[in-house]
């Protein structure tokens, strides 16, 4: 039954992750790119994927941290880090 309560926990906050990303999400289409939720581990690392004018852009790193990752680790308990990744599933280097 932990697993099942565990699976429970990890879609809660994947739901949670994805509502504070929504609320995020018109601000970083205006500039002409998107965000896409890949992943939520249980050990609180979200992957996201950047779409649009966010792909390859020199401020996406700062939206990442300062922006997406700063708002989830203070809504959204048990959020570690935030990393980009591409469309393979890769780390997106700075």
């Amino acid at each position: 039954m932990t697993d099942t309560n565990d699976n429970v926990d990890t879609a809660d906050i994947r739901t949670q992750v994805e509502k504070v990303v929504e609320m995020m999400r018109p601000a970083i289409q205006s500039d002409g790119g998107d965000i896409e939720v890949v992943a939520v581990s249980d050990e609180g690392m979200v992957q996201v994927r950047f779409h649009g004018a966010c792909v390859g852009c020199p401020s996406s790193t700062m939206t990442l941290k300062s922006g997406i990752e700063r708002n989830l680790k203070t809504y959204v308990p048990g959020i570690m880090e935030v990393v980009a990744v591409d469309m393979d599933g890769n780390p997106v280097q700075d």
